[in-house]
């Protein structure tokens, strides 16, 4: 599992005091504001801490302003980065999940073992979330994740078992 988790991208400047606008890719602009240290990515899995110093939600975005960036032009310098928050930092209810952490699981059925693929992209439908499944051949089929269907996820062994509805997979019954 990724110890750092990115949350967003920063898109623009904002003001001339350093400030910047990240679009956040988290469930909701709020829960960004919620961080006290971000993080950029040094490479080769290497980050660097930067302590929030001020954030707010403005519509759509979260201006953030950090330790170390009190212009416009070093705010400048940031645009197109990720930012990435520490997985301890992340607070979870039993039974959810990350999707960085779904994406990459290999999907088999809760019958048979029989091996589908692997999940490769998860879309938010608002209801329930929908996960990709890419089989062998390369095909995309799409399941619901509802419990009807995804009867378990293990995150550590890399797995997830399902139960598809009937008519789900072209070659069920």
């Amino acid at each position: 599992m990724k110890e750092y988790i990115e949350t967003g991208k920063i898109v623009t400047t904002h003001g001339l005091k350093g400030e910047f606008k990240v679009y956040p890719w988290c469930d909701s602009p709020e829960e960004l504001t919620e961080y006290k240290t971000i993080y950029f990515s040094k490479g080769a899995n290497t980050f660097s801490a930067a302590k929030v110093l001020r954030a707010r939600v403005q519509q759509t975005v979260v201006i953030l302003q950090v330790e170390g960036v009190e212009t416009i032009e070093q705010a400048d310098a940031l645009r197109g980065k990720t930012i990435y928050v520490h997985r301890d930092d992340i607070e979870l209810e039993e039974g959810e999940y990350l999707i960085q952490d779904i994406v990459g699981l290999e999907v088999f059925d809760a019958d048979d073992s029989k091996k589908y693929g692997v999940i490769c992209d998860v879309s938010k439908t608002g209801a329930n979330d929908v996960y990709h499944i890419k089989f062998e051949d390369g095909s995309v089929k799409l399941i619901p994740s509802i419990p009807s269907v995804v009867i378990s996820r293990d995150i550590t062994a890399g797995r997830m078992e399902i139960r598809p509805l009937k008519g789900l997979f072209d070659d069920e019954d």
